[in-house]
């Protein structure tokens, strides 16, 4: 009995078995399926789509960007070449037949950037793009192109004004340099290597950069935004798209960004433009005297418990400071009580005064302070 019960258990366990292995392969087994037409080459259901999340505001600066791009221009200048004759490098056929004019004109094109900040065609850009320029073309982000025309230069702060006429000009919005801080995040905007209008981000790594050389007047932005060649004159903005300054210059030794680029501050650019347009040129205040920086030695040689001020190294015979009784080794303390820290704070502060006004500076000698009030002369022209 046991025996016929166990050979039932078995027979009915193989039985389930084949049925299971039967329905696996053939799973529609006893259904009935609706006929369905399906096209060649193509699934009976699509694959499932995945669509990426739209990009948050919050994690871009197109609205920045998309407010400043349009009041940067490229621009574009050319000067005439005169080349000579070879003839021209032989010493006998110079002798006998003299130094004629060069025959032959060519043309020398380069590149640049400015930006647009009056609605009348005025633009700002660096004086080394447009200096000895014989042709300007201003070419907008919307294709317009313009002749322009130089209104004024700077060559101590490296900066230009120039002209276009064209209607509905998109305007920059000038912003606020002094609130500024190191780490802030900014863009550049230009266009380098003539590839096109190009937005790059950095941040602001350090303000008030001088003693460069680049400038007689020095009061950079420095930043890692890339700044490259043909971005001279774009516009440095911040993350809402206001203008923060111009961008002039790098620091790489290879003609490449390395990070570190320098801009013009946006004060100092209206400053220049406001002189420029109303009396043609910058007019800025001059004493007549050289300055040099208090270092440790000369203040141990001069007994000095400061190391701030400007010393006097040289004063101009007749020029104002001399008619006011300063003296070479008279250390500068203060313009018009505003303190001078090193001689390029010395340089700033008289640049800003009023030529034919007065200032009172405070000068220390022979360990005593006194008051000068000295008659503000025009700064000269800066030599060629």
């Amino acid at each position: 009995m046991r025996r016929l019960w166990l050979l039932f258990a078995q027979t009915v366990t193989i039985a389930l078995a084949l049925y299971l292995v039967y329905y696996a392969v053939k799973p529609d087994f006893g259904r009935t399926r609706p006929a369905t037409v399906q096209q060649l080459g193509t699934p009976a259901q699509p694959a499932a789509t995945i669509e990426a999340a739209p990009v948050s505001s919050a994690n871009s600066f197109r609205a920045a960007a998309g407010r400043a791009m349009p009041a940067v221009v490229n621009i574009l200048t050319s000067k005439a070449v005169q080349r000579k004759h070879p003839l021209m490098r032989d010493p006998y056929f110079k002798r006998f037949f003299g130094d004629p004019q060069e025959e032959e004109d060519d043309d020398q094109n380069s590149l640049g950037s400015g930006v647009i900040v009056s609605p009348d065609g005025y633009i700002l850009t660096n004086n080394h793009v447009v200096e000895a320029a014989d042709d300007i073309e201003v070419v907008l982000a919307d294709a317009r192109k313009a002749k322009a025309k130089v209104v004024g230069t700077d060559p101590e702060t490296d900066l230009a004004v120039i002209k276009i006429d064209l209607d509905k000009l998109p305007v920059i919005t000038l912003g606020h340099v002094d609130q500024a801080k190191v780490g802030d995040v900014v863009l550049a905007i230009g266009n380098p290597f003539g590839v096109g209008q190009t937005v790059t981000m950095g941040i602001i790594s350090a303000l008030g950069r001088n003693n460069l050389h680049i400038n007689h007047f020095e009061n950079f932005i420095q930043t890692d935004a890339a700044i490259n060649f043909g971005n001279s004159g774009g516009a440095l903005v911040d993350t809402n798209g206001n203008l923060l300054g111009i961008n002039s210059a790098i620091y790489s030794q290879t003609g490449g960004s390395v990070g570190i680029g320098f801009a013009i501050p946006v004060s100092t650019a209206k400053s220049v433009m406001e002189s420029i347009l109303k009396d043609g040129h910058v007019v800025r205040g001059w004493i007549g005297v050289e300055s040099q920086e208090i270092t440790p030695e000369l203040a141990q040689s001069f007994g000095l418990q400061r190391d701030s001020g400007a010393i006097i190294a040289g004063v101009v015979r007749n020029g104002p400071a001399d008619k006011a009784g300063m003296k070479p080794g008279d250390i500068l303390l203060s313009v018009d009580g505003k303190s001078v820290k090193d001689t390029n704070d010395m340089i700033n502060l008289i640049a800003q005064l009023q030529p034919g006004g007065k200032s009172t500076m405070r000068v220390l000698r022979k360990s005593r302070e006194t008051d000068l009030v000295i008659n503000v002369g025009k700064r000269p022209p800066p030599r060629k």
